[in-house]
This record gives C-alpha cells, structure tokens and sequence, in this order.
C-alpha cells in the first residue's frame, strides 16, 4: 500500500487503531466491573466501526494520493515540454489552491521563457544583419585600401599607416566572420555534417596550419596521440575550434615557449583532446569568464583580440555534445581539456 509509505499518514491510522483499541478495553472493563461479564455483541460492533473508520479513512487518503500523483505526472509533462499542459483544478479545497498557484507559476515561467526566445531571436537577426550590413563596406575597404598601396610608392612612413590599416580592416573581417558564425549556431541554422574522422589527421592539418607562424616566432608545437582514434564529427567546425585554441596559446606564449596537443580514447566510448601551453597563464579572476563573448580581462597584454574566439570554439563544440574544461596557473600555463563522445551524432 503506497499511501502508507507517507511517516505521517502511517502515524495517523496507528493512532485510529490505537485509540480504538484503548475504548474497547476501557469498555470491556467497565462493563467486566459492573456486570462481571463481557459484552461480545459491544466488541463486534467495535470492530465494524474500527472497519469502517480505517476504510473511510484508507479510501480519501488513497483519492488524495491518486490526485497527487495525477498532479505529478502533469508537472513532469510541463518540465518535459509540453508548456500547454495544466493541473486540474476546479473543485474547492487547499489542494486545488496549490494546484491554482502551480498553474500559475508555470504560465508565468513559460510566458518568461517566451519572452527569452523572442529577445535572443531578436538579437540574433540584429548581429547577422549588421554583420551582412558590414560585409560590402569592408571588401570596398579592403580595395581602397589596396590602391592606396599600390598608389604610395616608397613612401615608408605612408606604408607604414597603409599596413596598420589592413591589419585594422583584417580584425573588423575576424569579427563580423565570427559574429556570423556565432549568430547561425545559436539560430541552430547549421547542419553539422558529420562523420567518422580520424583525429590524428585532423590534429597533423591544425599543426601544418600553425608551423610556419610557430617557426617565426621560434616557438614548438608538439603533437602526441595515437593513430585509431576516431571521432563523429563535422572535420571543419571541429578544427576551426581546436585551431581557435592553439592560436589563442600562441598569441600567450613567447619565444622558447611551447604549444602541445594530445589525444587518446579516454574511454570506450569518450575521446579526449587536451591543448597545453607553458605561457603567461589565466589570471584566477577571468577563468570563470573566458568563455564568454567578447570578454576582455583588466590583466591580459593582448590588445588585439576581440574577445570572441573562445566564446566560438566553446559553441561549436556544445554543438557536437561535448564539453570543455580549462585549467590554468599563473606564470606556468594552462590546459584545455575537450571530451566528446565517439559516436554522438
């Protein structure tokens, strides 16, 4: 009997029983002192009473309990999703008042959510179309910029602003790419095409993307994995987000400094990429906020990122299921660690 499962609904029918059967010696023994014998026919209708109170007792705690349990399964279906779904309450009663106030607790929340959707919607449509907006006056930029060059001749201190110039124009490009990027994930407009891709390819392409940067700035970048390694993924989102990491341990090391990226098959079923430098570290107040979106800390020296690469790298990989991690200590480095799992499609 589930309703007996409840301490107090337990306690109150022991009690009943209790009391009950404190009246029926009480009775039996002032009737045993008064006329010296007992009276049977008392005990019986004793009993039928006791039966009766317990069973009337037993059927509206058993009603309450089928409503709660009612009541239950329709919050579980309003958790679930289904935001239309409601708790019955129509009839009188404090339970109802409950319900009545549950009811309008989740429109409230559901009205809140809504409202979350449209404005995050809203924002969305702002970036991709300021974005668009941006597209055509940089690439007329970019342009100008190039007949300015071409125009300047030997000019050395005129190169000079010409080149500051493209550099500015390249990080606004960076921004409005990435902006995109960001936008369309979060829109869920993109359809990760994913499949079996060998990791150890994948990480050997990142490490010949960044040799000759690592060469110029006489900085190592060692790589360390097994071979069959496998892993469902969309090969250029997922790279792009691990290739947002080493840039970002390149642009916080220095010369003699290193960048390593490892691999292994963590588990049967997890996959485990981890990004380490020996850089300059993450000072323990931005760990907490790297990953959010245009995020700059008060201590970093690098005044030329835009504070969105890792917000990137952090989306897409969400959009494969998988997590990260970063540990990181002042002075000495830091570690990402990625974990996907083999077959999440």
């Amino acid at each position: 009997m589930r309703i007996l499962a409840n301490k107090d609904v337990k306690r109150f029918f022991c009690l009943i029983v209790f009391f009950w059967l404190l009246s029926v010696v009480a009775s039996q023994g002032v009737i045993y002192f008064v006329f010296h014998s007992f009276s049977w026919l008392l005990l019986l209708l004793s009993v039928l009473l006791a039966g009766c109170i317990l069973t009337t007792c037993y059927w509206y705690f058993k009603k309450q309990d089928d409503i709660m349990e009612k009541a239950v399964s329709q919050i579980d279906s309003v958790i679930s999703g289904n935001v239309d779904t409601r708790i019955s309450c129509d009839e009188e009663g404090e339970l109802y008042r409950l319900f009545h106030s549950v009811n309008t607790l989740a429109a409230i929340c559901n009205a809140q959510v809504e409202k979350e959707s449209k404005e995050k919607e809203n924002i969305k449509n702002t970036i991709l179309d300021i974005s668009h907006q941006l597209k055509t006056p940089l690439a007329a930029l970019n342009i100008y910029n190039g007949i300015l060059q071409e125009e300047a001749g030997e000019t050395e201190e005129l190169q000079q602003f010409i080149s500051l110039s493209e550099q500015e124009l390249d990080r606004i490009e960076m921004l409005v790419q990435n902006l995109l990027k960001l936008a369309k994930l979060d829109a869920g407009t993109i359809l990760l095409e994913k499949k079996k891709e060998n990791v150890a390819e994948m990480i050997r392409d990142i490490e010949l993307h960044f040799r000759y940067r690592a060469k110029q700035e006489k900085k190592e970048i060692r790589i360390e994995g097994p071979e069959e390694v496998f892993l469902y993924c969309d090969r250029d989102w997922l790279m792009e987000a691990i290739e947002n990491l080493v840039k970002n341990a390149l642009d916080h090391t220095k010369e003699g400094d290193f960048v390593s990226i490892s691999w292994k098959q963590l588990t049967p079923v997890v996959v485990q990429i981890v990004v380490k430098d020996n850089g300059c570290g993450i000072h323990p107040e931005d760990v907490y906020h790297i990953f959010k979106r245009f995020y700059r800390s008060r201590f970093s020296k690098d005044k030329q990122g835009i504070g969105l690469g890792l917000s990137l790298t952090k989306a897409i990989i969400e959009a494969h299921h998988g997590t990260i991690e970063v540990d990181s200590e002042l002075g000495k480095g830091s570690i990402f660690e990625i974990q996907f799992l083999m077959n999440a499609e």
